[in-house]
Formats: structure tokens, sequence, C-alpha cells
């Protein structure tokens, strides 16, 4: 919305077009209230407004608005199409105090089937946490005795081959000595 267009709106009510018609002597002439045309509160009519002009300056004015106190001369009546209440009986009083029980026991069996609902909810989410936390300690179990049983096969053929090798040298060595051996009584 543009603000002309704002203006020209605000200009519509009768309270504000009557400051507009004090500060823009123009828009008087466009639309004149009358005290018939009073705002209508419900309870009073709204007839008469008084703009007292306090001071005129070159900087701008000022004005003092008087509104005179609603009259309730004109008040409407109390609608008299809408019928009297009448006193419920001993029998509607019953009726609606076992409609409200009911709609209580109606609430109440939600609730305990909502918590009951809850609690297998949270009985599930526990016993699949418990069940994932025993597939974990189960799969570390068994992957820490492969590692264990590799590490041990290792260590058994990483020392049967140092065995071997040192049989070798033994063997080695024991051909050396008896070749030495050999030479030693050959130069004798």
């Amino acid at each position: 919305m543009t603000l002309a267009a704002y203006k020209e709106k605000v200009k519509e009510l009768p309270l504000v077009s009557l400051f507009c018609a004090c500060f823009n002597p123009h828009v008087a002439e466009k639309a004149t209230y009358k005290a018939e045309d009073a705002v209508d509160l419900g309870w009073g009519v709204m007839k008469d407004v008084e703009v007292i002009e306090l001071n005129k300056r070159a900087s701008g004015q000022a004005f003092e608005v008087i509104l005179k106190p609603p009259s309730f001369d004109g008040a409407p009546e109390l609608n008299t199409s809408m019928p009297q209440r009448r006193d419920p009986s001993l029998e509607e009083i019953q009726k609606k105090l076992e409609a409200a029980e009911e709609r209580r026991k109606c609430q109440e069996a939600e609730l305990l089937k909502h918590l009951a609902e809850k609690r297998e909810h949270e009985r599930e989410v526990i016993q699949k946490a418990f069940e994932e936390n025993n597939n974990f300690i189960k799969n570390a179990k068994e992957k820490l005795e492969q590692k264990m049983e590799a590490n041990k096969e290792n260590r058994e053929a990483l020392l049967a081959a140092m065995l071997e090798r040192l049989q070798e040298k033994d063997k080695h060595a024991e051909e050396v000595r008896k070749n030495k051996e050999m030479k030693e009584e050959a130069c004798r």
C-alpha cells in the first residue's frame, strides 16, 4: 500500500478526517461530518466533539480535542430474542455428570494406553541396546581370539623357522669342525 493510499484510507475515518481538516483545509471540502455521523460505541452515542486551537506558530499548530461524555439516552435494550435460561432439572444434571464421568474415564484410559505404549517402546529400545551391546562384545571377543590365534601361529612359525636355522647352523658348524679335524689329521 502506498503512502498516498494509506493517507486517503486514514482520512476516511471520522475523527481522523476531522483532525486532517484542521491541518489541511481542502480535506474538509471533500467530506463533512455531522453529529448524526457520530461513532456508535454500542452502549452510547458520541455526538459532539469540540476542537480548540491552542496556539499557532510557524513551527506548527496545537489543538485540544474535547469529547463530551457518551449519553445513554438511546441505549439499546438487552437482546430479548435470546431465550431466558431455565434451571436445569435433576435428571439433566445427572446426565451431564454421567457424561462428564464417561469423558474422564475415556481420557484416563487413553492416558494409561499412551503410557503403556511408551513403556513398551522404552523396553524395546532397552532390549535392542542390550542385544547390540552383547553382539558387539561377542564380535570383539571373536576378533580378539582370532588375532591372538594368528599371533600365536605366527610366533610358533617364527620360532620354528629360527629353530630350523639354528639346527642348520649347528649342522654346518659340525661339518666345518669335521672338515677342520680331517685337515688337521691329514696334515699330521
